[in-house]
């Protein structure tokens, strides 16, 4: 398919290459829908195998981000940026400085900050050379409002008391099983919150320190023991907690489920939401959808828009709990598989707000 026929797939309205010899910039950007208001989305920086690769994610992950900023209730639509390069050694402040630059002259219609391979400090250089903004989740001492891993941890966890509540009738995690792939900023959170329960649990990551690190913290008796990445999808558990890349609910990995529900913080878990959202439905896992439950880090900086209120953000991100229950119960009512009855409630918000901006406001 050409470009214009994977945006119309998708339903895109603007698609940016960005380059910079100097610095090796190579960045995509992609705005899915601003029905809501401006593009909000994170900068993910990864060494893609190919360009292809690289356009398929930002157009997956940016589309998920309407859906994101719709079912969490912020004035923002979907967007997603896309650095090609190892974050480990091709990254410098002054690749992100010229990649503020681009950003910037989009004028205000993207906001971005953290993903995948980027941390606070790169979009504090890349917001020096943005003159209209354009950049979210700074460290505080740079006036932003800090690390959004806390807030994801947290609606992670509220994901996961909404869903026990739905599979026993209750919310205690007392001896409840956990398979946790991937320990970095939000994974580690979130095994802590899970301890802090009573829960046991099981961890992986391709990233020994991290691993490394969160076994020095959690008790003997509540570590059920680290697993290789490829074997933490066939484990006896209770849910399976994705906390790392997207696409891993697939042909390969549904067959080895034995869990009874997967919630988790990963982006687009689902590799063929269709397909394998009802591969899932069938199978009788209860399935949280990721944008629902990973959208604490989205309400902070969203809320950084409107001048940041500590408290403001963490009530909005424990009503997720509620949320996730009204999903399925929807799901449960028409039959339908999670995802698509998250997808129907966030479709009916848009175009909600589509009609009441048919009237002409000054």
């Amino acid at each position: 398919m050409g470009i214009f026929d994977e945006m119309a797939k998708y339903g895109h309205e603007q698609l940016h290459f960005f380059q910079h010899r100097g610095t090796k910039l190579k960045a995509i950007v992609a705005i899915h829908d601003t029905t809501l208001g401006p593009a909000l989305g994170g900068c993910r920086m990864r060494p893609y195998e190919t360009e292809e690769d690289a356009l398929f994610d930002v157009l997956r992950l940016s589309r998920g981000m309407t859906y994101k900023c719709g079912v969490a209730d912020v004035d923002n639509g979907g967007g997603k940026s896309v650095i090609i390069g190892d974050p480990n050694t091709d990254k410098s402040p002054e690749m992100f400085r010229a990649f503020g630059r681009f950003v910037g002259s989009l004028g205000g219609r993207f906001y971005t900050g953290t993903d995948m391979g980027t941390t606070p400090m790169d979009f504090v250089h890349a917001s020096r050379e943005a003159q209209h903004g354009g950049f979210v989740g700074l460290p505080e001492e740079y006036g932003g409002s800090g690390n959004t891993a806390i807030p994801t941890a947290l609606g992670v966890y509220q994901g996961i008391r909404a869903t026990a509540k739905v599979l026993w009738g209750h919310e205690d995690l007392t001896g409840k099983r956990f398979a946790v792939q991937g320990v970095g900023k939000v994974g580690a959170l979130t095994v802590e919150r899970l301890v802090a329960a009573g829960a046991q649990v099981y961890i992986t990551d391709v990233y020994q320190p991290f691993v490394d690190a969160l076994v020095a913290k959690v008790p003997p008796v509540q570590m059920l023991g680290v697993v290789a990445p490829d074997e933490i999808y066939g484990l006896d558990v209770d849910m399976f907690v994705p906390c790392a890349l997207g696409a891993i609910v697939n042909d390969e990995t549904i067959p080895q489920f034995k869990c009874k529900a997967i919630v988790g913080s990963a982006n687009n878990q689902l590799l063929d939401m269709e397909k394998h959202g009802k591969m899932l439905h069938e199978k009788g896992i209860l399935y949280a959808p990721d944008y629902l439950v990973n959208a604490g880090g989205l309400i902070q900086v969203a809320d950084e828009l409107k001048g940041y209120v500590e408290a403001r953000v963490m009530a909005k991100t424990n009503s997720i709990y509620e949320m996730l229950l009204q999903v399925y119960a929807l799901s449960t009512e028409q039959n339908i598989p999670t995802w698509l009855a998250a997808d129907r409630l966030v479709e009916e918000r848009i175009a909600r707000v589509e009609d009441l901006k048919s009237m002409f406001s000054l």
